[in-house]
């Protein structure tokens, strides 16, 4: 525990078998209480890895359901734990375990209920091997998102989040997408609801094994995150009234 609050790291995993155990070994598990690892029909030995190293809570879907969906059980299963903190990390070692503590500390003091690690802050992403085109693609999307919802975070593309249990509550984030657009839905959520984002600075790392989208994808996704700045935009103002921030 932290400050006498229940911390759990959840692992949306797919195919993550050759980066599990390096980024398991490097969490802090004097503040960590448990881990939650859920394999998303992974076509290699994720889960039986997870499994060997000893991860206590190993879920696996009998059908792919999409990084979203994925995110959607690892929540699910935080909350029934009774996590007080949850933070998402990805287990291809692209960002740095070694972040939870500070991370955790900044909710665990109730300075902020929210905390993400950018990659853009210190200039981490370019350092760490982003190709120019996501970069460029992060920095015009965080700018129209910046200017519709109002607010000043370095980039909204993060994998690597921590929330209070508090914030997790308060959203109906199974309500939204089982794809990449997830993650901005549930930030754009959690601004709706009148939540502040804290950041840390977090290098990357992009090589081989490393977990990335292609260019279609990436594409999709990037409309997909205008189509959410506007969707929060029209509802600010009420001349919308969707699901995603009136629902829970």
């Amino acid at each position: 525990m932290i400050k006498g609050k229940k911390l759990v790291v959840i692992l949306p995993a797919y195919n993550a078998e050759k980066t599990l155990e390096r980024t398991y070994n490097e969490i802090p598990f004097d503040i960590v209480d448990e881990v939650v690892l859920v394999d998303d029909k992974s076509s290699d030995n994720t889960a039986e890895l997870a499994r060997r190293i000893g991860i206590q809570h190993v879920i696996v879907h009998e059908q792919n359901k999409g990084y979203g969906g994925n995110q959607k059980t690892c929540y699910n299963k935080a909350l029934e734990l009774n996590a007080d903190i949850v933070v998402m990390l990805h287990p291809d070692y692209q960002y740095t375990p070694k972040l939870i503590e500070s991370m955790a500390h900044i909710i665990a003091n109730d300075v902020y209920p929210v905390v993400i690690a950018s990659r853009i802050l210190g200039k981490g992403a370019l350092k760490g091997g982003m190709p120019m085109y996501k970069y460029i693609a992060n920095r015009f999307l965080t700018l129209s998102q910046n200017i519709l919802m109002g607010q000043k975070l370095s980039e909204y593309h993060t994998g690597y989040r921590m929330f209070s249990g508090e914030v997790l509550k308060a959203i109906n984030y199974n309500i939204n997408s089982d794809d990449f657009i997830f993650d901005n839905q549930m930030l754009a959520q959690i601004f709706y609801a009148g939540y502040d984002i804290a950041e840390v600075t977090c290098p990357t790392k992009y090589f081989d094994e490393a977990s990335s989208i292609n260019i279609a994808r990436s594409t999709k996704y990037g409309l997909g995150v205008l189509g959410v700045s506007w969707l929060y935009f029209f509802n600010k103002i009420g001349l919308a009234k969707s699901k995603i921030f009136h629902e829970k």
